[in-house]
């Protein structure tokens, strides 16, 4: 697991995909969650989308599994860092 070690993290972690890297050093990471509507006795999909800090160590690309922490404010629109990746893209079904 490679850390980035200059920024300190607190709050909330999530798991998410990455949808887009084309920033420099950010990337977009997009997580589904099922929220349950009683009346109907269905659930509803929502996603949620948050831009995230890529270190140069880590160096997430699209399509990767990620875990991201939040951290104090880095941009307009950035909270969060990228500290671990769970799964490289296209490594899942190598095995089969």
């Amino acid at each position: 697991m490679v850390t980035s070690k200059s920024l300190s993290t607190r709050g909330r972690t999530f798991v998410g995909v990455v949808i887009s890297d084309k920033m420099t050093r950010t990337v977009t990471v997009q997580w589904e969650k099922r929220k349950y509507i009683p009346k109907y006795e269905r659930y509803e999909k929502s996603r949620t989308k948050v831009k995230a800090h890529n270190p140069d160590e880590i160096n997430a690309q699209k399509g990767d599994v990620v875990k991201i922490k939040e951290t104090r404010p880095l941009s307009k629109t950035k909270n969060f860092i990228v500290t671990e990746i769970i799964t490289k893209f296209g490594e899942e079904n190598e095995s089969s």
